[in-house]
């Protein structure tokens, strides 16, 4: 691990910069009367061009699974993931060499970085997919001199024919340092992978035959590598890879925005990069930058706008100013075109003048003002969004702030297309969970609806209520003597496992939130996402997953508050079926644990190189894979060596990480089974505790408190003794009705308390219940005052973004919170 933290330094310099440099989603609008001063200094437009960079001849080759059929072509489709993947592409035809092989030369600026994929048009038409169906996002091509490109298409996206696959295995090291790479996106064939905390990475079900294998750092402090790689027929290419890393300079934008403008109007850049915004996924609606992330410029005296970025030299850089995203609001061509600036990082400071001619698509529709006014209860800070639809609901855009709980946002483009469109509000770009209750869902059929017109248009909007916070409640508290618990004592919450890209803007509030309840430590659960079950696919995918960069800012944020962090990497399974579907052989089980082995040594490198205080594993998701485990439907699962595997994991994890290790099992109905050979290798134990604590509704607090108390002496204390290692109680309960009973009903069925919890829709059929959940939290503080043994309190499934009293097992914003106020610092003897 020698030299590791050195990489995990020039991210975190890079990022947190960007972070304060982005910090203004809920910028308040200037006061427009200097700007509309006609003696104020006015910046002069001149035509924004891009610097001419000299060209590289580059002949791409494709070999297709078979041969087009009558009526159908070939096309190499150029992508802009910068406007969105699907919005912008330039396509080329190509020409048949063969039946099986087409090619097409092009001009590639030297240096530059090209995303292309193959498309059949003709027929049906179709664009390419890998071997097992997924789509192909694009291929990657670093062009340094005039090359010939050959590339195989394993498949179509309406066509698989069976061929023989192969994979490529690697490691990625810094050139310099020797420090294994994580955060590289590593492509051959249009498959991707991002690498781990070792630089490994894993393509699989490649064609046989010759690829481009590209390594490439998505914030480009490494310099791209390209090499041929041959793929064999079920056997491994192994590749060790080496880049080189950049140095920072200094790069100034500065940028004249048309006269139209509104005044004080927070220009953003959007790019390539993750600096720029890119999250190099397919988010809502096809987009892939989001402004949350993207750079915010400054307001000069001038009227011009401007910002300094630290970018790494020789970077091929693609942005574009915008007042939303890449898609919304986007700087256009005189002619409604798209515009994608480029230039490469010269290895020097460098300063970049450019114009935006307009932002208007289209000279026959008019910009569109909305003007929302927000509930009286909005909570302070809390950012109001404005949510499009264009053939499907868009990532939400920032709204900007009038004062007042008035919300402006004005649309200049794209609205050559859009004729009558639905818009929505919703609050800290949570929409589908913390929306205007009139267009409240995840998917709402409609939404508010504007019609697209020659002349500028003013809509006018009042939110009547917010969804989940129509009238929030809080909880009556009663003094009750709080027995101060010994140093070590954890008193804390656990945010809920899902991610998405714009929840990083929100997580300094989320953390300064967990620290005023008294909280002594957050835990973070931190995914990889199991898109398949054979060939087994565990990794990081971008947009579902946080990148190793994402989960290092959030820990440098948490232990900036003075925070415990605590890293519980958690599974993420894409089939709900997926232990019942996953073949049960010896070899894939040992394919399993490699994998998973892989996912617990990353986080425990990142546990270990950023500065957090627990690693916590195990968890619900693995359960079938424990000895003695069983599948969903109740049969064996029969993971052979089960014992010994994770045995060898938590060693594995301990030898890398010299915090706690703690194990997290969940607690099950009397007898309490544990696999306590596996609980002794760590040095703790996690209890996720959903424990039923009546029978009856008629059931009340003193109830509760006395069955917790049953439960935890007869039941948890043993366990403790036996182990004579810290337990610390982790609890998760909804605020829905049957939540004490362990079972909120659905249609005769019990929920999994989980799908209760936001983005996902909600069950009309289960009833809102908060003082339930406020009574189970009273009684459970209640029942671990009286035990001096429990090492901690944790509250499960914390909702970071937005304050929200729904039915979840969260307790922000909830009457449960107001009791956590009060106990915590008492249990750590600060009150």
């Amino acid at each position: 691990m020698k030299g590791s933290t050195a990489p995990l330094r020039r991210w975190l310099c890079a990022a947190l910069t960007l972070i304060f440099v982005g910090q203004a989603c809920a910028l308040s609008l200037f006061d427009w009367s200097p700007f509309q001063n006609a003696d104020s200094p006015t910046a002069t437009p001149a035509i924004a061009t891009n610097t001419p960079y000299a060209a590289t001849q580059t002949t791409f080759v494709a070999t297709l699974p078979e041969a087009l059929q009558a009526g159908e072509a070939l096309l190499l489709s150029v992508v802009d993931e910068t406007t969105g993947i699907r919005f912008n592409e330039i396509k080329y035809p190509m020409t048949a060499r063969d039946t099986l092989t087409y090619s097409v030369a092009l001009p590639v600026p030297i240096n530059s970085v090209l995303k292309y994929r193959y498309e059949r048009v003709g027929g049906a038409g179709a664009t390419e997919s890998a071997a097992d169906g997924s789509p192909i996002r694009y291929r990657l091509y670093s062009a340094a001199s005039s090359a010939e490109v050959r590339d195989v298409v394993a498949a179509w996206s309406d066509r698989r024919s069976p061929r023989p696959t192969g994979t490529i295995l690697g490691q990625i090291h810094n050139a310099d340092s020797g420090a294994p790479l994580p955060n590289i996106l590593v492509t051959a064939g249009g498959v991707q992978f991002i690498t781990d905390s070792l630089g490994r990475f894993e393509l699989t079900g490649l064609p046989v035959g010759a690829h481009q294998l590209v390594a490439y750092s998505m914030d480009g402090l490494y310099a791209p590598f390209q090499q041929g790689a041959v793929v064999a027929e079920n056997a491994p290419t192994i590749v060790n890879l080496k880049v080189k890393p950049a140095r920072i300079v200094n790069v100034t934008f500065t940028v004249a925005v048309p006269e139209d403008t509104l005044p004080g109007a927070p220009v953003r850049i959007a790019g390539n990069l993750l600096q720029l915004g890119d999250t190099f996924a397919d988010l809502k609606g096809g987009v892939s930058v989001v402004s949350e992330r993207m750079p915010l410029m400054n307001l000069q005296a001038d009227g011009r706008y401007s910002v300094t970025l630290g970018l790494p030299v020789g970077t091929f850089v693609q942005y574009k100013y915008t007042l939303g995203d890449g898609f919304w609001n986007a700087e256009h061509k005189p002619d409604g075109g798209w515009i994608l600036r480029d230039f490469l990082v010269p290895d020097h400071d460098v300063s970049i003048q450019d114009a935006v001619l307009s932002w208007m698509a289209t000279k026959q529709s008019g910009a569109i003002t909305f003007e929302v006014v927000a509930p009286a209860n909005t909570p302070p800070g809390d950012i109001v969004y404005i949510q499009f639809n264009a053939a499907g609901w868009m990532e939400p855009l920032p709204m900007w702030s009038a004062g007042n709980n008035r919300w402006l946002y004005k649309l200049y483009s794209p609205l050559n297309f859009l004729g009558a469109f639905s818009y929505r509000y919703c609050r800290n770009a949570q929409c589908g969970g913390a929306d205007d209750n009139q267009t409240a869902g995840v998917t709402p059929v409609s939404g508010r609806t504007a019609t697209t017109s020659y002349f500028s248009q003013d809509i006018h909007d009042s939110i009547s209520s917010w969804k989940w916070y129509e009238n929030p409640q809080s909880s009556t508290l009663v003094g009750v003597a709080v027995a101060p618990r010994q140093a070590g004592f954890v008193a804390g919450v656990e945010f809920q496992p899902t991610y998405q890209p714009n929840d990083s803007y929100f997580m300094p509030q989320a953390f300064a939130n967990v620290k005023s309840i008294g909280s002594n430590l957050v835990v973070l659960d931190p995914t990889w996402t199991v898109s398949n079950a054979a060939p087994l696919r565990f990794s990081t995918r971008p947009g579902a997953d946080p990148l190793w960069i994402d989960t290092a800012i959030m820990v440098s944020q948490a232990r900036a508050l003075a925070l415990n962090v605590a890293l519980f990497p958690t599974p993420r399974f894409i089939d709900s079926n997926f232990w019942q579907n996953a073949p049960q052989d010896s070899d894939w089980q040992q394919t399993f644990f490699a994998r998973y082995r892989a996912f617990v040594e990353n986080y425990a490198d990142l546990a270990a190189q950023s500065g957090a205080q627990f690693l916590i594993l195990g968890g619900e998701g693995i359960a079938p894979a424990l000895p003695n485990g069983t599948l969903p439907d109740g049969s064996p699962s029969n993971f052979v060596d089960a014992e010994a595997q994770w045995r060898s994991i938590i060693q594995d994890a301990k030898s890398r990480f010299k915090g706690q290790v703690l194990w997290a099992q969940p607690y099950a109905a009397s007898p309490l089974e544990t696999p306590t050979n596996i609980l002794r290798e760590a040095d703790g134990v996690y209890l996720l505790w959903s424990a039923p604590l009546a029978t009856d509704s008629s059931a009340t607090k003193s109830d509760y408190a006395a069955e917790a108390g049953r439960l935890l002496d007869n039941e948890v204390s043993p366990l403790a003794s036996l182990l004579n290692k810290p337990v610390v109680l982790a609890f998760s309960y909804p605020s829905a009705t049957g939540a004490a009973n362990g079972c909120v009903l659905d249609g005769g069925a019990c929920l999994r308390f989980d799908s209760l919890s936001r983005p996902n829709d909600d069950v009309p059929s289960v009833g809102l219940n908060l003082q339930q959940q406020a009574d189970i939290y009273e009684a459970l503080l209640n029942a671990v005052n009286a035990r001096s043994w429990i090492a901690g309190f944790v509250s499960r499934g914390y909702y970071p973004p937005a304050l929200l009293q729904d039915k979840s097992t969260s307790v922000h914003g909830k009457p449960a919170a107001d009791l956590l106020w009060y106990w915590y610092p008492r249990f750590l003897g600060k009150q």
